[in-house]
C-alpha cells in the first residue's frame, strides 16, 4: 500500500473513531447525566469561541462550557495557523457523520449531485453570518444561544430526539436542522460544513493567515479531473495554479486521488509535504495535548462541583457581559 492509500485510510480512520467516540459519550450523556459523561458541548471547540469574551471580561465560563473547551479551541485555531482548515477535513466528527451519509447518497444515487454556482456561491457566505450571529448572541447573553439551534447538539441527543424536541420549542429547529443537514449531505458532499457552520467559517477566516497550500503543476496534470470528483467541497481543483480558497479542508483528498505523481502537491512554506505527514503530525500534536492538559488538570469536560471558571453561568458571574457592552456603548 502506498502513501497515498495510507493517508486516506488513516484520515478515514481517525474520523471514523472521533465520531464513535462521540456518539457513544452523547449516549453516555443521556443515559448517565452530565457528572459522568461530557456533553457534545463539552467536546466542541466552538463553546470556547461563544464563551471567550466572558471569560476575559467576566472571568468565568459560560454554563456547560469547561476547560477542555479552551484548550480545544487554542489547539485548532493552531491548526488552522499550520495546516488551514485542518479540523474540519482530519478530525471533526460532525464533518464525518456528513462524509459517512454523503458516501451512502453515492451508493445509492451513483453519482455526486452539485448546488448551480449562482445558488451555491452565496450560500457559501451563510457561515459566516452564522458565525457572527451566534457569537454575537453568546456574548451579549452569557449563555450558549446557539445550543437549541445547533444541529451538532441535536446529534448529541439522538436516542432521545422526540423528548429533546418536546423539552422546548426552540429545540426543534435544532432536530429540523439535523435532518436537513443529513438529507442534504445525502445529495451535497459536506452540505453543513459548507454552507451552514459558524465553526468552519472561523477556521476559514484564521486558515488564510496559513503558509500551507496546494498547487497544481500544469505540465504534468493529465485533466482526468478525479480531483474535483474527490473535493467534498466542489473545488475546482482542475483549473487552479495554487489552492487558496478558504473552503479548502485540507481534507487532501483531491491529492491522494490524483493518478499522476507531482501533478498535485501540498506545500508549506513552499516546501513539499506528504499528505500521509501531515496527517501523522496533526493526529499526534492533537491527541498529544489533549493528554498532557488531562494529565495537568487542565481539560476539564464535566463538572467537578461548583467552581468559578468551570462551566458555572454567568448570573453567577459578576459583571455580566450585558452590562459591560452596554457600559462600553455608553461610555463611547
Amino acid at each position: 500500500m502506498n502513501q497515498d492509500k495510507i493517508a486516506r485510510w488513516l484520515r478515514r480512520l481517525v474520523l471514523a473513531g472521533l465520531l464513535g467516540y462521540v456518539t457513544y459519550a452523547a449516549y453516555l450523556h443521556q443515559v448517565l447525566g452530565g457528572r459522568k459523561a461530557p456533553s457534545v458541548h463539552a467536546l466542541c471547540p466552538y463553546g470556547a469561541l461563544e464563551s471567550l469574551y466572558s471569560l476575559l471580561f467576566a472571568g468565568g465560563l459560560i454554563q456547560k462550557v469547561f476547560s477542555g473547551t479552551v484548550v480545544l479551541l487554542v489547539l485548532t485555531v493552531v491548526l488552522a495557523i499550520l495546516f488551514r482548515r485542518s479540523f474540519c477535513g482530519l478530525l471533526c466528527p460532525f464533518g464525518a457523520l456528513q462524509e459517512l451519509v454523503a458516501l451512502t447518497g453515492q451508493k445509492l444515487f451513483r453519482r455526486r449531485f452539485t448546488l448551480p454556482d449562482r445558488v451555491d456561491r452565496p450560500l457559501r457566505y451563510l457561515k459566516y453570518v452564522i458565525l457572527v450571529l451566534t457569537t454575537g448572541m453568546a456574548w451579549y447573553y452569557g449563555k450558549l444561544w446557539m445550543a437549541p439551534y445547533d444541529p451538532y447538539a441535536a446529534y448529541g441527543h439522538i436516542t432521545t430526539l422526540a423528548e429533546y424536541a418536546a423539552e422546548k420549542p426552540e429545540n426543534v429547529i435544532g432536530v429540523i436542522l439535523l435532518v436537513v443537514t443529513l438529507a442534504g449531505s445525502l445529495l451535497y458532499d459536506r452540505f453543513f460544513c459548507k454552507y451552514l457552520c459558524p465553526a468552519g467559517a472561523f477556521y476559514a477566516v484564521i486558515g488564510k493567515l496559513s503558509p500551507t497550500k496546494i498547487e497544481r503543476n500544469a505540465a504534468l496534470c493529465i485533466q482526468c479531473k478525479l480531483c474535483n470528483k474527490a473535493c467534498p467541497v466542489n473545488i475546482d481543483v482542475a483549473q487552479a495554479t495554487v489552492i487558496t480558497t478558504a473552503e479548502c479542508l485540507n481534507c487532501n483528498e483531491c491529492v491522494v486521488t490524483c493518478p499522476r505523481k507531482g501533478a498535485l502537491a501540498v506545500k508549506t512554506a513552499k516546501k513539499p509535504v506528504q499528505p500521509v505527514v501531515i496527517l501523522a503530525f496533526i493526529v499526534m500534536l492533537f491527541f498529544g495535548t489533549i493528554l498532557v492538559a488531562q494529565a495537568t488538570g487542565n481539560f476539564q469536560v464535566m463538572p467537578s462541583g461548583v467552581k468559578k471558571g468551570e462551566g458555572v453561568s454567568l448570573s453567577e458571574v459578576k459583571p455580566e457581559p450585558q452590562s459591560i457592552i452596554k457600559e462600553w456603548f455608553v461610555a463611547k
